[in-house]
């Protein structure tokens, strides 16, 4: 059992849906970014997700792209995203913390070196999106077998060929996209959703996780009551860009997982 499995046990016997708060590690700063995190339990949060700058984030729409390169130009290495955590973890040890992003990075410090370091730090999973399930045993395999979860994408032009294909090494949960295209651009619908979190639960007992396009505590209520849970990042990441207060990106972040939670 990891951290996730713990969230979604707990969660359960609570009768509650799961929020995902999403947020670049170092954005806009290292000091700013650590103090968000840490405050984002006490906002109501379930997993944090924590983003790794990469220069060339193909899944990313702009809100996050810029978010990377603010953290990127603000000095943010592997090495500080993974000291962020450790920082987190000296404080927070029931959390869950997923760190997402791309493979180049892990590829460049090499698997295994980055897989101990993870797990030396505090780091629960990994959603690496430009993996697909054909290079599984490029780091899927071995990260599950040092113990950290391996999250998988399913969209909605992921059809019943696909998915079991998509869900075959996935722990954790199942995060699929509500929307076809980047982050940050249309509002997910809950009649869209419901249906295709149904066919995904068709084929695996773990958890669906819902994210893309949702901005309101309302859009997070809706899409929580058709699923496990509800992933939130550009609209968080954009009250960042804006330079308000950890403190009122924090309250933010509180609506929307009291919606989620209301569901």
């Amino acid at each position: 059992m990891t951290r996730i499995d713990d969230t979604f046990a707990r969660l359960a016997s609570e009768g509650k849906k799961a929020f995902v708060a999403y947020v670049m590690a170092g954005d806009p700063d290292y000091e700013t970014s650590l103090e968000i995190v840490k405050s984002l339990p006490g906002a109501g949060v379930d997993i944090i997700e924590l983003g790794a700058p990469f220069t060339d984030p193909m899944a990313d729409g702009p809100t996050i792209q810029l978010a990377g390169q603010r953290a990127l130009e603000a000095g943010m290495t592997m090495d500080r995203t993974l000291e962020m955590v450790r920082a987190f973890r000296a404080e927070n040890t029931t959390t869950p913390i997923v760190l997402m992003g791309y493979y180049n990075p892990i590829y460049s410090r090499g698997v295994e070196t980055f897989l101990a370091e993870a797990g030396e730090a505090g780091v629960d999973g990994l959603i690496v999106v430009d993996l697909p399930p054909e290079e599984d045993d490029e780091l899927c395999i071995p990260a599950q077998k040092a113990g950290l979860n391996f999250i998988r994408l399913a969209t909605p032009t992921t059809d019943d060929k696909r998915l079991p294909k998509v869900l075959q090494n996935t722990s954790g949960f199942v995060y699929y996209v509500s929307i076809t295209g980047i982050t940050g651009s249309a509002e997910a619908q809950a009649g869209d959703v419901a249906p295709e979190v149904a066919r995904i639960k068709a084929q695996t007992d773990l958890p669906v996780i819902v994210g893309f396009g949702i901005k309101t505590p309302d859009t997070a209520r809706a899409i929580a009551s058709v699923a496990d849970g509800a992933v939130v990042g550009s609209a968080i990441v954009a009250q960042i860009a804006e330079g308000k207060p950890a403190a009122e990106v924090t309250a933010f972040v509180k609506s929307l997982a009291d919606g989620a939670h209301s569901a």
